[in-house]
């Protein structure tokens, strides 16, 4: 039987929404699944992982500095903590902190890291996305020493609550943290919007917004719908909007249950990344644009006149 390890990735003593969607992939695999918490103090954050179901254990590694994610100090313990625990797999949400500290964890365990698995077929057999999502590929991954996998969140849905909260245990681990890298600080955005890759709802606007200030009647209308704001790869690289709020094959992958994209014609790239959404609404004044071929419901028109007025409707 598998023995998984999830790496319950966390922010501001919140676990990562993700995580109940990487335990739901580890539970299709199928086994005893542990989450692992590095944390300066993770009792809260553990807390928040025992309540998932399908989880058996929480074990909580507490130290100086693993609240900052620092892949250097954090792929040690990990790998520690693989070894030590005898885990078949270990498991990490595809996020931008998973994929920066899980290479290093299967580097060190002399394995090839798994990316992005979107479906499971058997302990050791998943599919995973090639190509910007154009192609399926089915891989055949060797159970020794350990399989090591990024999970694609907008493949799975999340594992609901659990009928009674896990046992959580600390632990400590033995692993040589290297000081070569050091955490300074953290600037990020605070926003009342719901984060991008975890917003039930998401409204994204393209080039054809023409201007940074025009991109407020799309934040106007993802705030009556309490919704996330994304942007097509040309109205980052207009400079209408910052980096963080890319969707698509270099941005982030999406998969909310309402995706809007308004202005954006469609590019190959960005439906990469909204390809597992449950209902796709275009609005486009161009009849022939590619968005229209995905999306469910289509508006041709004037986005400066429909958004208005789809908004004063909703």
């Amino acid at each position: 039987m598998s023995k998984i390890l999830v790496i319950g990735q966390h922010a501001d003593g919140k676990l990562n929404s993700g995580i109940a969607k990487v335990v739901n992939a580890a539970k299709a695999i199928g086994g005893d699944i542990h989450v692992a918490v590095f944390a300066n103090d993770g009792a809260a954050v553990a807390a928040q992982a025992a309540a998932l179901d399908g989880v058996a254990r929480v074990l909580v590694v507490d130290r100086a500095g693993n609240d900052d994610y620092v892949a250097s100090a954090i792929a040690p313990q990990i790998v520690a903590l693989t070894q030590s625990g005898g885990y078949s797999h270990v498991l990490a949400a595809g996020t931008t902190s998973g994929k920066d500290f899980l290479p290093r964890v299967a580097a060190k365990l002399g394995v090839q890291q798994v990316s992005d698995i979107m479906a499971v077929h058997s302990a050791t057999s998943f599919d995973r996305p090639i190509y910007a999502g154009n192609a399926i590929l089915t891989v055949e991954a060797p159970a020794a020493p350990a399989i090591v996998a990024t999970i694609r969140l907008a493949s799975f849905q999340a594992t609901g609550a659990a009928a009674a909260a896990a046992p959580i245990e600390k632990i400590s681990v033995d692993a040589v943290i290297p000081g070569h890298t050091r955490f300074v600080s953290l600037a990020a955005q605070k926003s009342e919007r719901p984060e991008l890759q975890s917003a039930t709802r998401v409204v994204s606007g393209g080039r054809a917004l023409g201007s940074s200030e025009n991109f407020s009647i799309i934040y106007s209308l993802a705030d009556k719908l309490k919704a996330g704001v994304g942007a097509s790869r040309a109205a980052v690289d207009s400079g209408y909007v910052p980096n963080d709020m890319q969707v698509g094959q270099t941005g982030k992958i999406i998969a909310p249950e309402l995706y809007f994209a308004i202005g954006i014609s469609g590019a190959i790239q960005h439906l990469a990344g909204i390809k597992d959404a449950r209902t796709i609404v275009a609005i486009n004044k161009d009849p022939e644009a590619p968005i229209f071929e995905v999306a469910d419901y289509g508006l041709v028109g004037d986005l400066f006149a429909l958004v208005p007025e789809l908004e004063a409707k909703a």
